[in-house]
């Protein structure tokens, strides 16, 4: 399961210091950083809350535009922003939801009887099915 994406992105210059980010594909998308550090990593937050925003509404994500084909101003530079999905919902997500399941009486009764973790069993069995790491 691939969910790495990326999407150029507009570094512009700040009078004041530091740079403000657009998305060429994304024009409701901004944000700011003092540093590029900082600009970088505010720029893969601002894209995962865009990203996760139109996935909730059921929006299709556009294509990634193609950097050869955008031009920049002066004062302006393009970076191509990483963005992991699985990871970004990991780590913004992490909120436990509750599942009703049946399993055969035997099944449950030899795995009580030996301290199984239900619930981590299930964990792992789906990250292996889903093959998420």
């Amino acid at each position: 399961m691939n969910k790495l994406l990326f999407y150029p992105a507009i570094f512009h210059k700040a009078e004041e210091g530091g740079f403000w980010i657009s998305f060429p594909d994304f024009p409701e998308c901004f944000t700011e950083g003092d540093n590029m550090a900082d600009a970088y990593g505010m720029a893969v937050d601002a894209l995962g809350l865009t990203l996760t925003s139109r996935e909730t509404a059921s929006d299709t994500l556009p294509e990634p535009s193609d950097p050869t084909n955008i031009s920049v101003e002066k004062d302006s530079f393009l970076v191509v922003v990483e963005f992991d999905m699985l990871a970004y919902k990991k780590r913004t997500n992490p909120r436990a939801v509750k599942k009703t399941l049946s399993i055969p009486e035997w099944l449950n009764e030899e795995a009580t009887a030996i301290g199984v973790n239900f619930s981590q069993v299930l964990q792992e069995a789906l990250m292996q099915k889903l093959q998420i790491k």
